[in-house]
């Protein structure tokens, strides 16, 4: 907005009306980018590369400030005015009227209910449970390994136990574990159950390797923040599989559910939703309504 001493400037001053002020070009911005870029470089290189990237970026910010402050740097343009008509071919443009109250649709059309993710991750979260006691079995010979490794992300006093203690009995080890184990694998399988309508040609490899495989890289580059104990042990390659094996069998329960009208398409007339752009296709929905009205 421009204040009130600009604005008398402007009228002490006025351009002609074929001429208007622009922001003037500036380098600034390409150095404050290089030097950003360098800045982070250095971290993986050299001091030396992070400390020239610093100085590029200081003489950007300050340089590109000096472009606005104390007074704008700005070039005078000439406006060069072109007569645009607008032709069609066609006689009468009809458009749909929408009622004010109408919102814009929204995609997909149809998509699960709630309880069909729900179902998913739960038949999912069993197919997991399996693959990752089969794992537990073959490495320590307990079923108990896997459940207290993931509950001892909630226990720093487990932080530095051996083997052989995740490999006993808990009671407060089986609790956690399925409650996290419960809650992960519900709320995974709600997400399925979001995502599948979006994915209509092939649900089962979207859910069953696609979701898995982004899923396992971004725990693979965050797990040792969240639960270091079950970074340093987890055999990623188990992990991968009984993550496919969730996504499995979690797409393939949500894909069998009855798909659902989403909820502001059911007030709408069909030519809204299929974004028609004439009254023709209400008055062709209307007559088809009589007619299977009249049979």
């Amino acid at each position: 907005m421009a204040t009130l001493s600009a604005t008398e400037q402007l009228n002490e001053s006025p351009r002609a009306p074929g001429e208007i002020e622009v922001p003037a070009p500036t380098a600034w911005p390409f150095i404050l980018a290089l030097g950003a870029a360098l800045l982070f470089a250095g971290l993986v290189t050299s001091m030396s590369v992070s400390c020239l990237g610093a100085l590029l970026a200081m003489a950007g910010c300050v340089g590109w400030f000096r472009e606005v402050f104390p007074r704008e740097h700005e070039e005078v343009v000439p406006v060069v005015s072109e007569d645009i008509r607008l032709t069609t071919d066609r006689r009468v443009v009809e458009r749909l009227p929408v009622l004010p109250d109408q919102l814009r649709a929204w995609l997909p059309v149809h998509t699960y209910p709630i309880s069909a993710g729900v179902k998913g991750g739960l038949a999912g979260s069993v197919a997991m449970a399996v693959l990752a006691c089969a794992y537990g079995i073959l490495k320590v010979g307990s079923i108990w390994y896997p459940i207290n490794l993931l509950a001892a992300g909630g226990f720093i006093s487990w932080a530095g136990e051996s083997d052989a203690f995740l490999a006993q009995f808990h009671m407060q080890g089986l609790v956690a574990g399925l409650g996290i184990h419960a809650f992960t694998s519900l709320l995974v399988g709600s997400l399925y159950g979001a995502m599948l309508p979006m994915f209509p040609k092939r649900p089962i490899l979207t859910c069953g390797f696609v979701a898995p495989f982004l899923w396992t890289g971004l725990l693979y580059s965050s797990l040792g923040i969240l639960s270091p104990i079950l970074d340093q042990r987890i055999h990623w390659g188990w992990f991968f599989l009984s993550q496919v094996a969730f996504g499995l069998v979690a797409g393939y329960v949500v894909n069998l559910s009855v798909k659902v009208r989403s909820e502001q398409f059911r007030a709408l007339p069909f030519a809204v939703r299929a974004g028609l752009e004439t009254d023709r296709a209400l008055m062709m929905e209307e007559e088809d309504g009589k007619k299977d009205e009249t049979k």
